[in-house]
């Protein structure tokens, strides 16, 4: 079992927290609308909980559920209040057509929030390549990168409680190649597969 807070009311924090709860984690919701976290952690039910904004996050585990624009600046605001965490950015900075990442240079949104982050504190990439609905009903793979091999065995924990399967892709410079593959997945949904009820996986061949 982990202890996860929440940061974010919207759909992701919904979504990941029905799940958590549903693998035998608690849950915190914390938002700068304290009603609408409020409201959130009843909807989730028994194990949710909800805290206070920028105040530090009980758990152990602190998801970054906000639009990507909104990561860094928040992770910034909490400051040293996440020291010792593990912070996941599951965040897609998409640019404005959908067909590319906000940022032009080689770098990730989950390469900054290291930079705003405390020294202590080990962040992840996770769950950016799957969405919303098909991480609520199925049970998708989930690629995680990131440099600390222990906030990594913490995220691969969580994942597996949710019975999905985490597949680690290395370190966090390939935060970058998984917001691409973030991209990848819309042009799929928009051409190839044509809808959004799919997710990337992996298949192996038989030993």
């Amino acid at each position: 079992m982990s202890n996860i807070s929440i940061i974010g009311t919207g759909n992701m924090a919904r979504t990941i927290g029905t799940r958590a709860l549903a693998g035998g984690n608690t849950v915190e919701v914390m938002g700068r609308d304290q009603v609408k976290a409020a409201d959130l952690a009843k909807a989730l039910g028994d194990g949710a909980t909800t805290g206070e904004w920028s105040t530090a996050p009980a758990g152990d585990i602190v998801i970054m559920a906000l639009l990507y624009s909104g990561v860094v600046p928040a992770v910034a605001q909490y400051g040293d209040a996440l020291a010792g965490k593990v912070v996941v950015d599951i965040s897609n900075p998409f640019n404005s057509t959908f067909d590319g990442l906000a940022h032009r240079e080689e770098t990730s949104n989950a390469q900054e929030v290291a930079k705003a982050a405390p020294a202590s504190a080990g962040v992840v990439k996770a769950f950016n390549t799957v969405f919303r609905h098909v991480l609520e009903r199925g049970r998708p793979d989930v690629f995680i990168a990131g440099d600390s091999a222990q906030a990594k065995a913490s995220v691969e924990a969580f994942i597996r409680s949710l019975g999905m399967r985490p597949l680690d892709v290395g370190s966090l410079r390939m935060a970058h190649w998984l917001e691409g593959a973030g991209v990848l997945t819309v042009g799929l949904a928009n051409h190839g597969v044509g809808n959004l009820d799919f997710a990337l996986s992996i298949t192996e061949l038989p030993a």
